[in-house]
């Protein structure tokens, strides 16, 4: 298993924009996922491990684009109807090797190879046709109808770079070019757990004092979408040493480990001491709301990201922090998302120097453009809110009053739950 180097994550002090937080990560981050190779059909969302180039051009060969008759354009009177002899049929899968002589055409149809000599197609509703004659309307240009062996993709031809994640129009073009296998990157090992006696699983019998784990599922959704190999290692106890021990555990055969919660100094909150036991680690204080506190360590060299308590925050760092980072670790280039510009249908207020992530969703404007609406409470601890909203409105660091209509950036959920 590749590892990073033992101090990667280390930076101290300051609060630092997610901007120059991402920038760090950018240079300290590198792959540690080795390569792979998966059939065709299993390609879906994994990660070029090398650049796809095309064995073969698409099309192989020049064919029509539709049903019609093949013809010399030079054949063509320019202002009058001619009228051509019919000299042979053309289907996909059936192509003639007769060549026309001049003042001849071939009846054709989508997808055939064209036959050696004619050069443009006429549409067959535009053609009348008595007996083996073909009359062809005036008015057609050079050319028309007629793809070129290539057209789509010429061979030899870069079609996808590595570190690019495969969506099923890759997965179709891949096919295309007659490729049964592709070498990708092997899916990244994520650990992830929860820790606190507190907590609970789904379905079971709440204790007083006690609330269910909804953040370990909420990560373990996230970490799925974003194409890991997830273990669930479930709760762990409020106990040091049994932390310590699962940590070093999951760090034997894990790319990478990521938690939420326990990171304080609390009696009871020994996460941070246990990481600290078997590794490094270092809080990155960052100047968004919600969710200042990151952790990021390592364990034996494996990364480790240790996210907030607060639901909203837990998922706001991590489509904002650990998702790119993981994308990074698993070998993908692309790893940020397209934020939009929409107005914004709410006023806000907000403190300088710090980003801000507002929840939110799409509605039509009277014009018909895209209008964000606000969901009315921001606490970080309403799951609710995420789940009335359809994404986020990213607040940069030196605005300080929103006025309602103005342009923001904003960045839909589809955009990171893939």
């Amino acid at each position: 298993m590749a590892q990073l180097s033992d101090d990667c994550f280390a930076f101290g002090g300051k609060l630092i924009t997610i901007a120059e937080a991402r920038a760090l990560l950018d240079t300290r981050i590198e792959t540690v996922a080795d390569t792979d190779t998966v059939a065709l059909a299993d390609g879906l969302g994994r990660i070029l491990a090398a650049d796809l180039v095309a064995p073969i051009a698409v099309p192989p060969y020049a064919n029509s684009a539709v049903d019609g008759y093949a013809v010399y354009f030079d054949d063509l009177a320019r202002d009058a109807e001619t009228r051509l002899t019919i000299a042979a049929r053309a289907a996909a899968g059936h192509p003639t090797a007769h060549r026309p002589a001049r003042g001849e055409a071939v009846r054709i149809f989508t997808g055939a190879p064209m036959p050696p000599g004619p050069d443009t197609v006429m549409m067959q509703e535009d053609c009348q046709v008595d007996g083996d004659r073909v009359a062809i309307r005036p008015g057609i240009k050079r050319g028309a109808n007629f793809r070129a062996a290539g057209e789509d993709v010429a061979a030899g031809a870069v079609v996808l770079e590595a570190g690019h994640r495969l969506r099923p129009q890759d997965v179709g073009i891949a096919a295309s070019l007659g490729l049964r296998q592709l070498a990708v990157r092997r899916r990244l090992r994520v650990a992830l757990f929860s820790t606190g006696d507190e907590l609970a699983e789904p379905g079971q019998a709440l204790a007083p004092g006690a609330i269910y784990d909804s953040n370990r599922y909420t990560l373990a959704a996230l970490l799925r979408v974003t194409g890991v190999e997830l273990s669930d290692l479930g709760i762990l106890p409020d106990s040091l040493p049994k932390i310590q021990a699962a940590l070093g555990a999951a760090a034997e055969r894990h790319d990478a480990i990521i938690t939420s919660g326990g990171m304080s100094t609390g009696e009871e909150d020994h996460v941070k001491a246990a990481v600290e036991s078997v590794g490094a680690l270092h809080f990155w204080r960052l100047a968004i709301k919600p969710g200042r506190p990151v952790a990021l360590g390592q364990i034996a060299r494996v990364p480790f990201i240790g996210l907030p308590g607060n639901p909203v925050a837990v998922m706001v760092t991590y489509l904002r922090i650990a998702r790119p980072l993981l994308l990074k670790l698993g070998g993908a280039t692309d790893v940020e998302p397209t934020l939009y510009r929409v107005r914004a249908g709410f006023g806000y207020r907000k403190k300088r120097d710090r980003r801000e992530y507002v929840r939110a969703w799409l509605e039509t404007g009277e014009d018909g453009a895209p209008v964000a609406r606000r969901f009315p409470r921001d606490g970080a601890g309403i799951l609710s809110s995420m789940v009335e909203a359809d994404g986020l409105v990213e607040l940069a660091e030196d605005l300080t009053t929103l006025e309602p209509g103005a342009v923001v950036d904003y960045l839909p959920f589809s955009e990171v739950y893939s």
